[in-house]
């Protein structure tokens, strides 16, 4: 299956039971309701997936069960999010041999890269795997930017094909499309700017909230996507105070609790994480439980 990249492709939770297991029955409850709404593809072992604290061989167990239970309906991707050149390229090759059909892939973890080893980072891999390749641009959260001469020299490879643009900078968008034209797509990886992003032509959206609202988050992309601008306004409003709980240390658990308010997820986190107490999960509930209430009729 070839990667279109574009439309709404949820950046999956991981879900544990009590006793630190990967949960596989409430995945695929969340999964069917992701698959349901009509996403269009579906990203393993992110940030949102915890994956700093995920072995790896519980995620390849992962991808496995989700290529399984997708069925080839939508691209399933597998994240590289590793300090090592050699991590990164063994992880690459046996995410392709586990079914993996594309990669989402960070600048090098733990070591400020600079531009020569960045750009050598994501080539050295793509030269390793055929799968495609999103890049993930996010120098807020990760402190490397891959900027647009960057780009120029990963342009040479053809499975580096997309980015997820999460600098924050909703210009960025359109640099990129001045620059490169349409070699590059360009999904918005950040939920508060997915609506702005798209208006300005990004082709897809990489979501968080999504794991708690796919119907609402696939509105969103399919009316700005039609230009129904103020149809899809109705509901960005709507959903924003929701979609602010992405851009917070404490997504995760944030999420996660969004996730059990809708009957799709459990709270459990894997350590260092710990679940919400006291008042700070009373006041996130209550953000959650508002929107749920005053969720908008589709």
């Amino acid at each position: 299956m070839s990667i279109q990249w574009k439309g709404v492709f949820p950046a999956l939770t991981t879900k544990f039971t009590a006793d630190d297991k990967i949960d596989f029955e409430l995945f695929e409850k969340n999964l069917r309701a992701q698959l349901d709404a009509g996403i269009n593809g579906v990203i393993l072992g992110g940030s949102l997936g915890e994956a700093s604290t995920i072995e790896k061989s519980e995620k390849l167990k992962l991808l496995k069960f989700t290529v399984d239970k997708v069925a080839d309906k939508v691209p399933v991707l597998m994240t590289i999010a590793e300090g090592s050149t050699k991590h990164a390229v063994n992880l690459a090759k046996e995410a392709e041999q586990t079914g993996a059909m594309g990669l989402l892939m960070l600048p090098p973890m733990r070591y400020k890269s600079d531009h020569r080893e960045t750009v050598t980072f994501f080539k050295t891999v793509a030269d390793a795997s055929p799968l495609p390749i999103m890049v993930y641009n996010n120098p807020i959260d990760y402190k490397i930017e891959v900027t647009l001469d960057m780009f120029e020299e990963l342009a040479e490879k053809p499975t580096i094909q997309s980015v997820k643009e999460s600098t924050r900078d909703v210009s960025n968008v359109t640099r990129m499309y001045n620059r490169f034209g349409d070699r590059f797509k360009i999904l918005c990886g950040v939920d508060t700017l997915a609506m702005e992003e798209l208006a300005l032509g990004a082709d897809g959206w990489i979501a968080g909230l999504v794991c708690a609202f796919p119907k609402e988050t696939m509105a969103v992309y399919q009316l700005t996507k039609a230009g129904k601008i103020e149809e899809a306004l109705k509901i960005y409003r709507w959903f924003l105070p929701l979609l602010e709980l992405d851009i917070h240390p404490k997504f995760v658990q944030y999420i996660k609790l969004a996730e059990v308010e809708v009957g799709i997820g459990s709270e459990y986190v894997r350590a260092p994480r710990l679940p919400l107490i006291g008042e700070e999960r009373d006041r996130i509930l209550k953000i959650i439980r508002e929107g749920i209430k005053s969720r908008p009729k589709l």
